[in-house]
């Protein structure tokens, strides 16, 4: 039977359903899911990432296993819940690698900045929104949002990371420019708005926005700053 398309969609990349999970508070995403109109998904790219290598690996298999209750409890779902078969977001993934990993060259070899985690996420939301799902993809990820919302900073970026001189295909900017982006940081304080945190005592804000900064979210003091005046 074919699935009929949600209102809304967040796709989630590796690294954010990890900094839930390795900060012991994938319940916010069980009640975050409780008020959210759509779906949450992952792909299979993502869902090798963070649940089926860890599983085989005692460090992270704790993290795992509780990432894969809530895809079996159907918190987050795979892309054919939201209408999209594996073939096709393969075709388009292996589409958004090589224009990612084509944008920018140093000389006469091309950048590698995104792998296929993050290429599946994009390649998902571009398909979302040619059916005219509204959708955002959650992702700590620096380098992913910046291709997305500040491409010619990106280029700069990476000309102090690497020291040599960046050349960029421009056309590529307008192909990557309809993306919307969240990351776990943001998503913990629409939780904490909508009082879905059961912690009560003590700074519990300023707590788990440092929380998923320290696990791998791209956030710097000054916006956790902004953050908190906002509450």
């Amino acid at each position: 039977m074919k699935q009929q398309s949600p209102e809304k969609v967040i796709i989630f990349d590796s690294g954010t359903l990890i900094s839930f999970s390795m900060n012991g508070v994938t319940d916010i995403l069980e009640k975050l899911k409780g008020i959210f109109s759509g779906k949450f998904i992952i792909t299979a790219d993502v869902k090798r990432e963070i649940i089926d290598r860890p599983l085989q690996i005692k460090k992270f298999s704790l993290e795992a296993l509780k990432l894969k209750q809530l895809l079996d409890k159907k918190i987050i779902e795979m892309p054919l819940s939201v209408g999209l078969n594996d073939k096709e977001v393969g075709r388009k993934t292996a589409e958004m690698l090589n224009r990612a990993n084509t944008t920018y060259r140093e000389k006469n070899r091309d950048i590698h900045i995104i792998d296929s985690g993050e290429a599946s996420c994009l390649a998902v939301s571009k398909m979302l929104n040619e059916k005219g799902v509204e959708n955002i993809i959650a992702i700590d990820e620096r380098t992913t949002r910046m291709l997305g919302e500040k491409p010619e900073n990106l280029a700069k970026l990476l000309e102090k990371r690497l020291h040599v001189k960046i050349n960029s295909d421009k056309a590529d900017y307008n192909f990557f420019k309809n993306f919307k982006f969240i990351r776990s940081a943001e998503l913990v304080y629409v939780a904490y708005k909508k009082g879905l945190i059961d912690l009560k005592n003590g700074n519990v804000l300023d707590a788990l926005l440092y929380a998923m900064k320290f696990k791998g979210c791209a956030i710097s003091d000054d916006e956790i700053k902004e953050i908190e005046r906002m509450k």
